[in-house]
């Protein structure tokens, strides 16, 4: 990242997954749900962005996390807007259904400070 720590026209996304900085504490999208799922069967996706080691992210008019998208593989599935001083926290769940196996991957959009990746999650599909 710059000296900035983050930057307005290039992905941010961690190098050192075990040193995160303030910044990226408070605008990582974290992913929660299950390892493992059945083909074409349901399952939820929980995502929150920030909240690291209690870092939030501030939900203020000028300051606020505009959206998060989901992705399986890349492709997207699924997209949440928030709205500044309209939501309780950033977090939002999604019900998923995947054919075969899958890596997650989370990107949220800072309004002042760009697109922040969170780490990828593999989903095993039976």
């Amino acid at each position: 990242m710059s000296e900035k720590d983050y930057s307005l026209t290039e992905l941010n996304k961690p190098k050192d997954w075990t040193a995160l900085t303030e910044m990226a504490k408070k605008h990582m999208p974290i992913i929660e749900a299950p390892t493992s799922v059945k083909a074409n069967e349901p399952f939820q996706v929980k995502i929150k962005i920030g909240g690291i080691d209690g870092v939030e992210h501030p939900n203020m008019l000028g300051h606020w996390i505009n959206w998060v998208i989901l992705y399986a593989d890349l492709r997207p599935i699924g997209q949440i807007y928030f709205y500044p001083t309209m939501t309780n926290g950033y977090v939002a769940t999604l019900h998923v259904t995947l054919e075969k196996s899958a890596t997650l991957i989370a990107q949220g959009y800072c309004n002042l400070h760009g697109v922040w990746e969170g780490k990828a999650f593999k989903v095993s599909v039976k």
